[in-house]
């Protein structure tokens, strides 16, 4: 068995998604677990480079996880050609209005590319990112993490097995409250509620919208969006107020080529009153689902009750009772290390993999036409994407 060591370059650990989801659960993970097997007698082992502006903080992380690698010079990284220095992969979690040049610097190094969303702040420079990478001949990724967890990876189960007949309409709820950050810290950091920073709910949900209503119920048409400020004013991560200039929620109906109708909200000034931060119901002629991270519930319609609409007498049924769970049938991975591994294969083995920067421009391009949609006061068509 021979083990192949495949380079990282990871820009954004310092931040909370960077650190969690990609360097802890996935790639750590994936070393913790022996590398990840290519299925030809050689393992892969992912060996992560940190690189960010915070040289203790970096210094640190490498200690804590045993890592011999940190940097805070982006450009030598990229440079370094020595045998044991040089990197195979760039990959990029840092907030929005620095990803652009740092993509572009490392595909013109010749580093294969995978990289969190919005891929850029406008879709000019999405399409140009997914056409720079193409033209350099490097592989190229986007993260795309909600189709991977399980609550909805059973409802593609579903979907594929027939069980809705004919998909009538989606509706998705995701949010929570942020606390503005005065009399309790808030969860979410301070750029996030700053548009000169790339923030906005809108640019951060959107894209996740995309690709999930994409990938399981059909190419998005055109949008209708109204989106707004909740909560203008808000504290920051040293205690001084501020002004939010980003949306922090936005209120959707998507058409579909498929002729289903989506409906989602999204909002970080929102108390939550469900199961779970993220639901999607679908109905369909034939049963209805709906969907969280992790759970997925059914109602055939062999076994809909039927309700009688009286508001003068109290409802004596329990509604959530009439919904069958559906099984797991199968152990699931983080979503995260499960893109994870399906993209490390496709830079090694050259294995398929759809969801690179073209599929990230199409997110950003829905963010885009929400946004001007609310401006706007109208429904706007999604036109196709060329290469």
């Amino acid at each position: 068995m021979t083990r192949r060591t495949v380079r990282i370059a990871m820009n954004g650990v310092t931040g909370r998604m960077g650190y969690r989801q990609h360097l802890v659960r996935s790639l750590l993970a994936i070393r913790d677990q022996g590398g990840l097997d290519l299925g030809d007698g050689d393992t892969l082992w992912p060996e992560p480079v940190l690189v960010g502006r915070r040289e203790p903080v970096l210094r640190a992380l490498a200690e804590r996880h045993g890592l011999a690698r940190w940097s805070t010079d982006l450009d030598a990284v990229l440079a370094d050609d020595s045998p044991d220095g040089r990197v195979d992969i760039y990959f990029d979690a840092q907030i929005t209005s620095a990803r652009v040049p740092a993509l572009q610097r490392a595909i013109a190094a010749g580093k294969h590319i995978y990289t969190e969303k919005p891929t850029a702040p406008d879709l000019s420079s999405a399409l140009e990112l997914a056409r720079l990478a193409t033209a350099a001949g490097v592989r190229h990724g986007v993260v795309q993490d909600k189709i991977f967890l399980p609550g909805l990876l059973k409802l593609k189960r579903l979907i594929t097995g027939g069980f809705f007949g004919d998909i009538l309409s989606v509706r998705g709820e995701f949010g929570y409250w942020v606390f503005e950050g005065d009399w309790q810290a808030a969860q979410r950091p301070s750029w996030n509620y700053r548009a000169e920073d790339g923030g906005g709910i809108t640019v951060d949900m959107f894209p996740h919208w995309e690709y999930v209503l994409h990938e399981l119920f059909g190419r998005v048409t055109s949008v209708n969006a109204h989106v707004t400020t909740h909560i203008p004013r808000r504290w920051d991560e040293r205690g001084k107020p501020y002004a939010a200039t980003a949306d922090d929620s936005a209120y959707a109906v998507f058409e579909l080529d498929s002729g289903a109708v989506a409906q989602i909200n999204s909002s970080w000034a929102v108390r939550v009153m469900r199961d779970e931060l993220l639901e999607f119901q679908v109905d369909g002629t034939h049963g209805s689902a709906v969907a969280g991270l992790r759970h997925c519930r059914v109602q055939h319609r062999s076994a809909t009750p039927k309700p009688v609409w009286n508001p003068d007498l109290p409802a004596t049924e329990s509604f959530r009772e009439q919904w069958q769970e559906v099984p797991d049938n199968t152990e699931f991975e983080n979503g995260f290390k499960a893109q994870w591994a399906l993209f490390l294969r496709h830079v090694v083995l050259g294995e398929p993999y759809g969801w690179d920067l073209m599929a990230g421009a199409r997110g950003v391009q829905l963010a885009e036409l929400g946004l001007r949609s609310s401006q706007e006061g109208r429904r706007l068509s999604v036109p196709e994407l060329e290469p």
